[in-house]
Order: structure tokens, then C-alpha cells, then sequence
């Protein structure tokens, strides 16, 4: 059984496990640096599975910036029918990639 723990980065959950690169919104770091993430939702070691309410005091996630980057444009359309209205917009998100380096209970 492979330990893996369920983080919280942003407002988005990830399973991850150590070793694993995860594509996280955009962090206020620079490329290289070391990240502490405290906010494990559920920590599963040995099949021992750890759930937190809301999160797991004491449990940690050690990772490092890999890079920032932009992801794909995301398009999206407003249209009202019989009105002549339509709108077209887009957005590239700002992204991060992270490398667990590991997970301490």
C-alpha cells in the first residue's frame, strides 16, 4: 500500500504522495524555494488512515517550487437569444508546479 496524503493548496484539494509534481494556483514564492503546506485533510500511512477535522494538527507536507507558469487559455461565452448580445472572454490562469519532497505525520 503507497502512503499518500490529501492536501489543501489554494482552495483545491490534491492527493499527492512523495515524489509526486502538482500543478498548484499560483504561490508567492520564488522558483527553488522550500514550501510547508499544514493543511492535510487525510493522511494515510502503512493503510492507517488519519482524518482531520478540518485539518490534521501537527501533520505536515514538505515541497519545493519548481517553477510558475501560465496555463491554458480558458474561454468562456455570454449570449442573450434574439438580442444581438453575445460576449466572448478568456483568462490564463497562473500556475505553479510543486515536488513533495515528504509528508511528516
Amino acid at each position: 500500500m503507497q502512503n499518500y496524503a490529501i492536501i489543501e493548496v489554494g482552495g483545491r484539494q490534491f492527493r499527492v504522495t512523495e515524489g509526486d509534481k502538482v500543478i498548484v494556483p499560483r504561490m508567492e514564492t520564488e522558483a527553488g524555494d522550500e514550501v510547508t503546506i499544514e493543511k492535510l485533510l487525510l493522511l494515510n500511512r502503512d493503510g492507517k488512515v488519519t482524518v482531520g477535522a478540518p485539518y490534521i494538527e501537527g501533520a505536515k507536507a514538505l515541497a519545493k517550487v519548481v517553477d510558475h507558469f501560465k496555463g491554458e487559455k480558458v474561454r468562456g461565452v455570454k449570449k442573450k437569444r434574439r438580442k444581438g448580445y453575445k460576449r466572448t472572454f478568456g483568462a490564463r490562469p497562473s500556475l505553479t508546479t510543486l515536488e513533495i519532497a515528504a509528508i511528516n505525520a
